[in-house]
């Protein structure tokens, strides 16, 4: 029954960042990018299944995106990464920050060599992307399923 839970967690978390992240598309891609879904990576605090499930929604996403094996494979290791790192800070209000830092140096990475963007200013981009969607959006979705914790997460 737990790896029947576990699966179906990862794969409804995979599910709802591929799908939140193609919604927006016109701001989840590119040079400049506000990705909404990476509000999902603070679920690794709640569940493990999490990790797969956000590495499996990137890998998706980043098919869609268009930005080819570069952003495919190394974007979503970088989320991979990231989703570990959330599971293992000791701190709620660390959770956010494995995913602002990782994709911050990677995407950054990533953009630089696919449109030539300057590899600081990507880097920034990103950076303050990451930080609207996991600190703006992620950290105020901690608080709320914290409320529903036993029913969500078993």
């Amino acid at each position: 029954m737990k790896k029947t839970v576990f699966l179906v967690q990862a794969a409804l978390i995979g599910a709802i960042y591929a799908v939140i992240t193609i919604a927006f598309a016109p701001i989840s891609y590119g040079e400049i990018q506000v990705r909404i879904s990476e509000a999902l990576t603070i679920l690794p605090f709640f569940t493990p299944a999490a990790i797969p499930g956000l590495f499996v929604g990137c890998i998706v996403a980043n098919i869609y995106g268009g930005g080819g094996p570069v952003d495919i494979v190394f974007g979503s290791l970088a989320t991979l990464l990231a989703a570990f790192l959330s599971y293992k800070v000791p701190k709620k209000w660390m959770v956010p920050i494995p995913p602002i830092v990782v994709n911050g140096i990677v995407v950054g990475f990533i953009l630089n060599y696919l449109y030539q963007v300057p590899l600081l200013a990507a880097m920034g981009w990103v950076t303050l992307g990451q930080t609207i969607a996991c600190y703006g959006l992620g950290y105020p979705l901690i608080g709320l399923l914290e409320r529903y914790r036993d029913k969500i997460f078993r």
